[in-house]
């Protein structure tokens, strides 16, 4: 993450934190169907399998940074 201007990381948490309605720090499923209700299915398989690298089912920040970073 340190390679990213402090503006960037800015705007990732905002984003973050805008589908993290529960804001316990991680994405879940549901939060991701909630802000992306016309995400087809097989799109957010590959996204979490891309994102989740610790497979706990949720994505953290740092996986996120590491997704659209």
């Amino acid at each position: 993450m340190s390679d990213l201007s402090g503006e960037r990381l800015a705007e990732l948490r905002q984003t973050f934190d805008s589908i993290d309605a529960s804001g316990d720090g991680f994405i879940s499923e549901e939060e991701f169907l909630r802000h992306f209700p016309d995400l087809p299915a097989e799109a957010l398989g590959s996204l979490e399998e891309a994102a989740d690298a610790d497979g706990d089912g949720r994505i953290s920040f740092e996986e996120f940074v590491r997704l659209l970073g």
